[in-house]
């Protein structure tokens, strides 16, 4: 059994998520969208470590995140689900070696995440038309980025964490 959470550097890697959403580098924007860090630290993190390591780490980003975001939406639903989905594919499944398999899932991945925060949105009542399509714009764009993205962030992640764990 992966054992990432009991090593330092890894935990400590799950720092730089918030660090990098602060920093929100202007030139990995796609209309002012950034790629979901969350997702592209939490899928790697989950299909080494397995669905219970998956799920609480996915609750850890979202409230580290949410603390972040004035608004009253929360990630940690989707992250929470989306960590023991992840861990379950890992656990269960054929290795996920191939690039573009990471970026599905990290694009799957991203639009459940913003799908739960748009039916949030329309939970609390926020139908106005320009939100409506603010939120569609957001996850349309952050999807798109962070598939993109994840090929290369995810199989360097894959990699590293692989070699640090036993068989």
């Amino acid at each position: 059994m992966a054992r990432l959470h009991s090593q330092p550097i890894c935990v400590a890697s799950g720092l730089l998520v918030p660090l990098i959403s602060l920093a929100a580098p202007s030139w990995l924007s796609l209309g002012g969208v950034l790629p979901s860090w969350a997702v592209l630290w939490l899928l790697p993190w989950a299909l080494v470590d397995g669905p219970v390591s998956g799920v609480v780490a996915g609750a850890a980003m979202g409230l580290v995140l949410d603390g972040l975001n004035v608004g009253d939406v929360s990630q940690v639903p989707a992250l929470m689900l989306l960590g023991w989905w992840w861990g379950r594919l890992g656990r269960r499944g054929r290795p996920i070696q191939r690039s573009l398999n990471l970026g599905l899932l990290a694009w799957i991945g991203t639009m459940l995440l913003g799908l739960s925060l748009w039916a949030q949105l329309l939970v609390q009542g926020v139908d106005a038309p320009l939100a409506q399509a603010f939120a569609l714009h957001t996850c349309l764009a952050q999807g798109l980025m962070t598939g993109l993205m994840a090929p290369m962030i995810g199989s360097w992640q894959l990699l590293i964490w692989r070699r640090r764990t036993p068989a």
